[in-house]
């Protein structure tokens, strides 16, 4: 197994800068400012994980031109205080007893408009519109959907390296003995694998043999894997902290024409999707590239999801390539190109990469085995 040294960690600058530009971005929004509750916004915007219960209230508040405030529970402050994005706020915290949103009220526009996170908590939602009844607020990825979307040079090095580890557990489970062990017995494999290359989370192993391939989302379970079955390996989980997820369709034995025929054809669809990926052009036209390929070859109506989703620190995040999504590529943004075909009761196929868009006007692939059809014994 190779090692690498673990990229530099974020700076409080880092940290610093992107809150500004959440401020920034919310302000252009016609918007108060941004409430941030624990979860991927929090850990992005500032590093800050808290570890216990978040029945009491924790929020961030960001509003152009003041500074961050991340307001919390007295007995959790001294661990807000050392989250590396710590230096580039203010901390202000309050005792069981107080009321929370008496401590938050005054640190927002009495009648202003504020984007939250997705994943707050309606009680101290609730909370807030009970002592400021005039604010009004938005869930965070309707209003600011983009706002992890673009990726500076050091978090593109945790993808590209999350990316090489999802990588080699592909590479090593094609020399796992498939026919006649469980689907969850390979699933088992992928997420030992993904922990032995570096990965701190795994968030899902979608093993779908035979019939059950053509399910997109199938958990793995108790099936027997025969001689004869296409199987689908769908993997990922975060690595320092970001995001891998591939997708490869491996045959157990040889396959018969039409198998090799349907794989083939998704394997063009990615690649047309892929070479559709360039700065400026509209997230759509990813989709369109890749699901003409399977629709002129008369499976359209078996391309049953979207071609990608963003990719980030959480495994599934705008932007997601889907008719209907105008907002232009940009460089650094990362999402999936993973498009497939499911035959009900038969089998299905799916070949996954992560990308992003280049300053050089191009794609480029965080993974990089063999899209070819892979038999395995």
């Amino acid at each position: 197994m190779s090692v690498t040294a673990p990229p530099a960690p974020f700076t409080a600058d880092d940290y610093r800068a992107r809150m500004t530009r959440a401020a920034d971005a919310a302000a252009d929004a016609g918007l108060a400012g941004i409430l941030v509750a624990p979860g991927p916004d929090m850990v992005h915007l500032t590093g800050y994980r808290p570890t216990a219960s978040t029945e009491r209230l924790t929020v961030l508040v960001l509003a152009a031109g003041r500074d961050p405030v991340l307001v919390v529970p007295t007995l959790e402050a001294p661990d807000a205080a050392k989250a590396p994005g710590a230096p580039a706020l203010t901390l202000r915290d309050w005792t069981d007893g107080k009321d929370p949103y008496a401590v938050t009220a005054p640190l927002l526009d009495a009648e202003g408009r504020f984007a939250v996170s997705d994943n707050a908590w309606a009680m101290h939602l609730l909370g807030l519109q009970r002592a400021l009844p005039s604010t009004s607020y938005v869930a965070l990825t309707e209003a600011l959907p983009m706002l992890r979307a673009v990726k500076d040079a050091r978090e593109l090095e945790r993808i590209a390296a999350a990316g090489a580890a999802a990588d080699q557990a592909y590479e090593e489970i094609l020399t796992v003995r498939f026919a006649g062990r469980r689907e969850t017995d390979v699933a088992a494999d992928l997420a030992a694998l993904l922990l032995r290359f570096g990965h701190s989370q795994v968030d899902f192993t979608v093993v779908g043999s035979g019939p059950n391939g053509a399910d997109p989302h199938h958990e793995a379970g108790e099936r027997v894997i025969e001689r004869g079955d296409m199987v689908v390996l769908d993997f990922g989980g975060l690595k320092h902290g970001y995001g891998s997820d591939t997708t490869r369709t491996v045959h157990v034995g040889e396959p018969t024409a039409e198998e090799r025929r349907v794989h083939d054809l998704v394997r063009e669809a990615q690649q047309a999707g892929f070479e559709a990926v360039r700065p400026g052009v509209a997230c759509q036209e990813v989709d369109r590239a890749a699901r003409r390929v399977i629709a002129d070859a008369g499976y359209g109506a078996y391309f049953i999801h979207r071609t990608g989703h963003g990719i980030g620190v959480t495994t599934h995040e705008p932007p997601y390539m889907i008719e209907g999504e105008e907002r232009p590529i940009l460089p650094g943004m990362c999402f999936s190109i993973e498009p497939g075909v499911y035959l009900p009761g038969r089998f299905g196929v799916r070949i996954e990469d992560i990308v992003t868009a280049t300053e050089e006007g191009s794609g480029r692939r965080f993974n990089n085995t063999s899209r070819e059809m892979a038999i395995v014994e």
